[in-house]
């Protein structure tokens, strides 16, 4: 690896992930691959099981890095990873939503906070800002 930042990298891995995932929606498929896995990626698609938008995941360790085999349920219309990730104030996230989802209470946007990764519904009810990461809807 050269001296690219390391963020860079990993952001680059989860617009990737976005993307497969969209693209596999898009055509139809029950599952889908992405690779190679990370901990960040891992806990977007926890967010995105926990509101139904994906039926499960599983990680499955190989030598280049592993991998997560999604099982997705037909309900995502669009998703993408937030670039450039945005920091923003507890107070501030009904104006990304305006930006980033087409209605009111549809769609949620993933976030990183001081207490892990987590929807931006979870976040306003803990009082929580954090670094946008993706939207899902």
């Amino acid at each position: 690896m050269d001296s690219r930042n390391i963020g860079e990298v990993i952001q680059l891995s989860l617009s990737d992930a976005m993307i497969t995932i969209k693209n596999a929606e898009l055509v139809g498929k029950k599952k889908c691959e992405i690779k190679p896995a990370s901990k960040l990626i891992g806990n977007v698609l926890r967010v995105m099981a926990d509101y139904k938008y994906i039926e499960g995941f599983e990680y499955i360790d190989d030598p280049r890095g592993g991998k997560f085999v999604v099982q997705l349920s037909g309900r995502i219309n669009d998703c993408g990873a937030i670039r450039p990730r945005y920091s923003v104030k507890h107070t501030e996230y009904e104006k990304f939503e305006k930006r980033y989802l087409p209605a009111r209470d549809f769609g949620i946007l993933i976030v990183s906070t001081t207490e892990g990764v987590m929807s931006q519904k979870e976040a306003i009810e803990k009082g929580l800002g954090g670094v946008l990461l993706a939207y899902v809807y």
